[in-house]
């Protein structure tokens, strides 16, 4: 099921203000994160900028941080991606 141009609207500022509320402690560790767009499909993508482009814990704080957040204040989120967040290869492959 795909979305109206009204409900993204809705769901982008909900997302804005869940990153917001998160936004203090990335910026505390000299990070910052925005959001890129909300897909029709229901995915949210943000872009993390500073320290968070090259942390270690990055995949961490997107999943139980971000993630998270979005969810609470928009259920209807299907997935939530770093646009630009690095991919880690492994011996069996690439792993998101």
């Amino acid at each position: 099921m795909t979305m109206s141009t009204l409900d993204l609207q809705h769901i982008a500022e909900r997302v804005n203000t869940a990153l917001a509320d998160l936004r203090p402690f990335l910026e505390a560790d000299g990070g910052d994160i925005t959001l890129e767009e909300v897909t029709p499909g229901g995915v949210v993508r943000v872009r993390l900028h500073g320290a968070c482009t090259t942390c270690a814990m990055s995949g961490m704080t997107m999943k139980a941080g971000v993630e998270e957040a979005i969810k609470r204040v928009a259920p209807e989120v299907k997935a939530v991606e770093a646009v630009n967040q690095p991919v880690k290869q492994t011996a069996a492959g690439v792993v998101a």
